[in-house]
């Protein structure tokens, strides 16, 4: 078995964190964001990464960052100094949220180790960045999947070991998709860990030169709906930024939250009347529509209350057919 270093951060990065330890190899070290202030009282909270590793008793490590020539460079040296001390075979990648300077390759590509692994959440060279499963839904794409690559100082831009596709189905939210690639990113990284430990060498290939996409950072910005878009467009980006940050309507001045949604396929080539008017209203949800088409919102939440099917809150707003939300 192998003494494992791990730098993550979130809930992707906790599934492959406990798949590796489950497996039986030995993590030396967690990697992890510091601590951010969370809910309404703004309490510092602790990373899943870090819950788990706590846990398990398992070191910790949380520095800013690791560029020493930064405004944390105390914090930098530290920490590279920890690692350079610490005996271990592999350094393994997911959704850590800090940038890796050649200090961390050098340390980590000495003689008998396997490098960084880094578990990347699409189908390398596509959608390589911050937010590969929201942009792949919010492109419309058919598939996805999970990529271990051997990291380098590029953005995703390192040789891939192991590729595995999904497909991306028609109700699919990041939240659903989230999920299921965080199963198949940790049983590869076992996988991948698995052949180093019986073979102590993994073979890779470079990415291919085309079908480059950039996966930005989602901004909250991006979030409010524009309903001269088409029908598709609009429920692509209602999943798509479900659970983060919420595709928003507005009542007036009323932040409206839209979670989920449906094509209201017969009519999607069609004008059928001021984008944002409401067409029908059913126990089904409230059909709005678009540039093109219309689209079923099924899910809805204002301001301070919670989740509920969007034709209660309809009901609870006085919603009426020929309205125009914004």
């Amino acid at each position: 078995m192998l003494k494992v270093v791990f730098a993550g951060t979130p809930e992707f990065a906790r599934v492959a964190l406990e798949a590796i330890a489950h497996a039986g190899h030995e993590v030396v070290m967690v990697m992890t964001q510091p601590d951010r202030p969370a809910g309404r009282g703004l309490q510092l909270h602790a990373s899943p990464v870090k819950q788990f590793a706590l846990e398990k008793n398992i070191p910790v490590m949380q520095p800013a960052s690791l560029k020493v020539s930064g405004s944390y460079g105390d914090e930098a040296r530290a920490a590279l100094g920890a690692l350079q001390k610490l005996e271990f075979d592999v350094m393994v990648v997911a959704a850590y949220g800090l940038i890796l300077p050649q200090e961390v390759f050098d340390i980590a590509e000495q003689a008998g180790r396997a490098g960084c692994l880094n578990i990347h959440a699409s189908l390398l060279p596509r959608w390589r960045g911050a937010a590969p499963i929201h942009r792949a839904i919010e492109a419309g794409d058919l598939e996805t999947g999970i990529a271990i690559m051997q990291m380098d100082l590029g953005l995703d831009t390192g040789a891939v070991i192991a590729m595995n596709k999904m497909p991306i189905a028609p109700n699919e939210t990041t939240a659903t998709l989230h999920d299921a690639l965080a199963k198949m990113g940790a049983l590869m990284i076992v996988e991948t860990l698995n052949r180093f430990a019986k073979e102590r060498s993994l073979n890779s290939e470079p990415q291919a030169l085309q079908g480059i996409t950039y996966a930005h950072k989602i901004m909250k910005d991006e979030a409010k709906i524009d309903w001269q878009k088409d029908a598709k467009a609009i429920d692509l980006k209602i999943r798509a930024f479900n659970p983060f940050p919420g595709a928003t309507l507005l009542d007036g001045t009323s932040i409206i939250k839209v979670w989920n949604s449906s094509l209201m396929n017969d009519r999607n080539d069609q004008v059928l009347g001021e984008p944002g008017k409401i067409m029908n209203i059913t126990q089904e949800g409230v059909e709005l529509a678009c540039g093109k088409g219309s689209v079923l919102l099924t899910e809805l939440q204002r301001a301070g209350g919670k989740k509920m099917a969007a034709s209660q809150l309809a009901q609870t707003l006085g919603w009426k057919t020929g309205q125009v939300l914004s």
